[in-house]
């Protein structure tokens, strides 16, 4: 019989929100693989659990050589318990690898559910819940940062990013760039921590505030873009959707067909106006 991965969430930030069935599989899992083992060996001794099996280090840098090691224990009938620094493994930290490698060996995978920065920064922001995306991390090179959020520039749902407190001035202003200076967003500092902090506000102000240096573990998230009916759509913003689909890396031909279908018009009206406004340039 083969064994069971399970993916167990971890607090990030205040301990006392550790769930309670985190305790229990720290003690009997045959085997932990962690993202830092010294942050698993305080987060034990804060919940006074003495780990039951064997621990390894599961993190970036060896996610690929070690998941054959896990998945072999998995199918020789372990319980493999994964664990990362803070948050549900997989989302954005190591565990997807694994998780997929279970999968095709048909192994069990369970959760045991956690605290997420991404859901509790998102209501917290006092934006819309109802429908929402995450990107994870941005890009750290500012051109292939620009060409992320142009991808995402006419997204209806709100969405979720993370971010390293020493890029988020340079992010919030290419998103205020990108997005326009007025979006409202909200920048979600040490959730749970003692220095818990929802900065929000519209996306030019909030990268000014963010210009004088933020520390801690930051969660950012940004309303959708407004809903736009065909008749306020100018041949101008036609033509500025249709240039952000195409620095995003779509042909011209999709870009315009997909702006047309966003705009309720007929694609020889986006076609009009992208020549027009070529004309206008030459």
């Amino acid at each position: 019989m083969t064994g069971t991965l399970v993916l167990a969430g971890t607090p990030i930030g205040d301990v006392a929100d550790a769930p309670p069935r985190l305790s229990k599989e720290l003690a009997e899992a045959d085997v932990i693989a962690a993202e830092d083992t010294r942050r698993l060996r305080r987060l034990t001794q804060a919940l006074g659990v003495t780990p039951g099996g064997r621990v390894v280090s599961y993190f970036e840098g060896n996610e690929s050589a070690r998941t054959p090691e896990l998945v072999e224990a998995l199918r020789g009938g372990d319980r493999v318990l994964l664990v990362t620094d803070a948050g549900m493994p997989s989302v954005s930290d190591p565990g997807y690898r694994l998780v997929a490698a279970a999968v095709e060996h048909d192994i069990k995978v369970t959760a045991v559910p956690g605290p997420s920065a991404v859901l509790t920064a998102l209501a917290l922001s006092g934006l819309p819940v109802d429908r929402f995306c995450f990107e994870g991390f941005l890009p750290r090179k500012g051109g292939e940062r620009l060409s992320r959020l142009r991808e995402v520039a006419e997204e209806r749902r709100t969405l979720v990013y993370f971010e390293a407190p020493h890029r988020l001035d340079d992010t919030l202003a290419a998103m205020a760039e990108v997005f326009g200076a007025d979006r409202r967003a909200a920048v979600c500092r040490e959730l749970t921590k003692t220095y818990e902090e929802v900065k929000r506000g519209p996306l030019a102000d909030l990268a000014a505030w963010a210009a004088e240096g933020v520390r801690g573990e930051i969660t950012v998230v940004v309303e959708g873009a407004p809903e736009s009916g065909p008749e306020e759509l100018d041949a101008e913003e036609l033509v500025r959707r249709v240039r952000i689909r195409e620095e995003a890396g779509e042909r011209r031909k999709e870009a315009i067909a997909a702006v047309a279908v966003e705009a309720g018009l007929p694609k020889r009206v986006v076609f009009d106006a992208v020549v027009a406004s070529k004309r206008t340039a030459d």
